[in-house]
């Protein structure tokens, strides 16, 4: 799996390619995401458009990271999603969790429509 990283439309724009199976690349993408959310850029659209395969270890990847944003007072939001990764979403359940777009564009746009609910233990009583 490669990734670039690119900023714009008010959020952190993150394009996978190739296989995303999780590993030595999904650790460093992992680690990767914590620090975009320490310099403050919570709001995440990660662009599937050029994924060919996701195993459960990918999958994994992909809601830690929600996980991850979210408890830092953003979200990871889902763009072009193909429609092989769409089913693998669809038969595990996970197309409910996910917020997904048909583009990066929307995705990104979302965020100021939608903003980001803080995370169950950050709101106060």
């Amino acid at each position: 799996m490669k990734y670039s990283i690119d900023e714009r439309y008010n959020a952190v724009v993150l394009k996978l390619k190739g296989n995303v199976m999780g590993g030595p690349d999904g650790a460093k993408l992992h680690d990767q995401l914590r620090d975009l959310r320490d310099q403050g850029k919570k709001n995440v659209v990660v662009d599937l458009s050029r994924v060919k395969f996701m195993n459960s270890s990918g999958l994994g990847l992909l809601i830690s990271g929600m996980t991850s944003m979210r408890n830092g007072g953003g979200d990871l939001r889902l763009a072009n999603v193909a429609d092989r990764i769409q089913s693998l979403l669809v038969i595990t359940k996970l197309i409910t969790v996910f917020k997904h777009y048909d583009s990066v564009e929307e995705a990104a746009e979302s965020f100021e429509k939608e903003p980001p609910q803080p995370a169950p233990d950050e709101e106060e009583a």
